[in-house]
């Protein structure tokens, strides 16, 4: 076809070469009649809203010693936690790297990583190691948490995603085996080139230890264990020197353990590095500020190395929060005034012009005043 050619109109239901005025009435009017239709029919359009998270009853139907001051449990929806057989008590699918957020009786929140098998639909795993001198979480876990109870859980969410490269090494310090665990199930179920090292004070304070023989007996060398009372307080550059070539990193753990991993990094040969922390990390570019307490002119001063959320916390107990780490929300605050340094990695443009903040990271300029509704 020329498409230079001129466009002619074809001939109208008469055979004549101009458009017949009463077939383009009688569109017009057709147009307009489905115009005016659609706008009756059709719903006005919202701007969306955030996905409210949704908070789930479970019962804990096992409870399990997996090491020194760790404890695992199994928890089911109530119309399967008998035997997990009910399609009633299907959960929600997870992948490796997931965690899901527990609703205490005390009306605490904590975040655990789930460390069962995505398989089972019928029961999620968690691990929790008890903190002596923690906010409390998990020693209500371990000691108020029993098999029978009924407790709510929000989740799962993923903010440790597992990508599954081809060649991948695993790191794990103590408890952080929880979401390394599976990750390990999936490299081999995807047939990828892994290496899992997990560390710990001693084979007694490690959690799992019978699951990792069991991976390492159907994956010869591929699996180490290295408490550090039998083979001493590995170098990162060490534990690092185990990944294949061009492989990717998977490192949880204790904070310094990840920042010496994160150092290493660079002179390694791994191709990239992801982590995930299970306490805060430290502040290290931090400038004092202050919080005042919405009305009542109390004013709380915030020190370069500490974050908001400590001190609000000393000064009024029942504060929620979870993650400690700017991503769940759980201890969102309101601020009235005063320009707030965002660091978090959970709260939209408009909630942030809205006033909210996350105090577990995020901070003023040195010498600012926030003034919280409190």
């Amino acid at each position: 076809m020329d498409i230079s050619a001129p466009v002619t109109r074809p001939p109208d239901l008469y055979g004549r070469p101009r458009i017949d005025s009463f077939m383009q009435k009688l569109a017009a009017f057709s147009d307009n009649a489905v115009t005016r239709l659609a706008r009756r029919s059709t719903p006005p359009r919202r701007p969306p809203t955030p996905e409210e998270p949704v908070i789930r009853e479970l019962v804990v139907a096992a409870k399990h010693q997996e090491a020194e001051d760790v404890v695992s449990l199994r928890l089911a929806a109530p119309d399967g936690a008998s035997d997990g057989s009910s399609d009633g008590g299907m959960l929600p699918p997870w992948q490796p790297g997931a965690h899901i957020e527990l609703h205490l009786p005390s009306g605490r929140k904590r975040q655990y990583s789930l460390c069962g098998d995505p398989a089972d639909r019928h029961r999620y795993r968690i691990a929790v190691r008890r903190i002596a001198n923690g906010g409390g979480g998990s020693a209500e876990v371990h000691d108020a948490l029993g098999e029978g109870m009924r407790v709510a859980v929000t989740g799962p969410r993923n903010a440790f995603p597992f990508a599954a490269e081809a060649s991948v090494l695993l790191i794990a310090g103590g408890i952080g085996i929880t979401p390394i665990l599976p990750m390990a199930r999936e490299a081999v179920r995807r047939g990828l080139d892994w290496r899992l090292v997990h560390t710990g004070r001693s084979r007694g304070s490690m959690p799992f230890a019978a699951e990792l023989a069991e991976l390492a007996a159907a994956a010869p060398g591929r699996v180490s264990i290295r408490p550090d009372d039998e083979s001493g307080a590995p170098e990162a550059a060490d534990l690092l020197s185990v990944s294949p070539a061009a492989g990717a990193v998977y490192c949880c753990g204790p904070a310094p353990m990840i920042d010496g991993v994160r150092r290493a990094f660079g002179d390694s040969r791994a191709s990239a590095l992801h982590f995930e922390r299970f306490a805060p990390a430290p502040i290290t570019d931090g400038r004092p500020f202050e919080l005042q307490l919405g009305d009542t002119g109390r004013v709380l001063p915030v020190p370069h190395d500490r974050s908001a959320l400590d001190v609000l916390h000393e000064a009024l107990p029942d504060v929620p929060f979870s993650c400690r780490q700017g991503f769940c929300g759980t201890c969102r605050v309101r601020v009235a005034h005063g320009h707030v340094d965002h660091r978090d990695r959970r709260l939209t443009t408009t909630e942030r012009a809205a006033g909210a903040m996350l105090p577990c990271v995020s901070r003023a300029p040195e010498g600012e005043r926030l003034v919280l509704e409190v």
